[in-house]
């Protein structure tokens, strides 16, 4: 493996991570809807996508998969689908304005336990990694990336634990990057929390998904 190259590519991976996308629109609606347990759990959902596409990408699969059209513009539409619900879901929030108060820990579960815990934190964390894992694994563009990403560093013959690294770095880097966002968020909450703030966050957040499902149905 090449120092250099990788180096390189990791700065490349921190950029892009950085670029607001599906994954932080999910990642910011969960952690206001559940907490930073729910939000952290939509976080590792969407890295075990990532994982998964990178696997398939170094192992060849993927390759396969953008080359078969009807199954990757079934993938494409399953993903167009699936931001559009989690946008409604946004959206009926914003207009239904309302939310749970608060407990001592902010997270809004009745505990007052700062972990997240009690009777709610099972349903809430297993809703956040089904949100994360299925709104990055149904959109395309992520194989897309790998395949498109990983041959300009790499060349042909690469051997596949290399390739690996190299997908599983990104993975890493977005991973790291959603838990600070978990947590910066965590701490703003009680503000985000109110309620003419978070109708606003909500519909917001609705927008968002909705334009990004928009794009993935016009992308080609």
């Amino acid at each position: 493996m090449d120092g250099a190259g990788y180096g390189t590519f990791v700065v490349l991976a921190v950029v892009l991570v950085l670029v607001p996308g599906p994954d932080f629109a999910v990642v910011v609606r969960n952690t206001l809807a559940g907490g930073r347990g729910r939000g952290a759990w939509s976080a590792v959902g969407i890295t075990v996508s990532n994982v998964l596409q990178g696997t398939a990408a170094a192992t060849g699969l993927a390759a396969v998969v953008v080359r078969v059209e009807p199954l990757f513009e079934a993938i494409r539409w399953l993903g167009v689908a699936y931001l559009g619900f989690l946008a409604v879901q946004a959206f009926r929030s914003a207009v239904r304005g309302s939310y749970p108060a608060l407990d001592g820990d902010g997270d809004g579960d009745g505990d007052g336990d700062d972990d997240d815990g009690g009777t709610t934190a099972g349903p809430r964390a297993r809703a956040g990694l089904r949100q994360g894992f299925l709104s990055n694994i149904t959109n395309p563009k992520v194989l897309a990336f790998y395949l498109a990403v990983l041959p300009q560093f790499l060349g042909p013959g690469t051997a596949v634990p290399v390739l690996l690294a190299y997908a599983l770095t990104h993975a890493v880097v977005g991973l790291g990057y959603l838990l600070l966002l978990v947590a910066v968020l965590h701490r703003a909450r009680r503000v985000l929390a109110r309620r003419p703030v978070r109708r606003a966050l909500d519909a917001f957040t609705g927008c968002a998904l909705l334009a990004f499902g928009v794009r993935l149905a016009a992308d080609r």
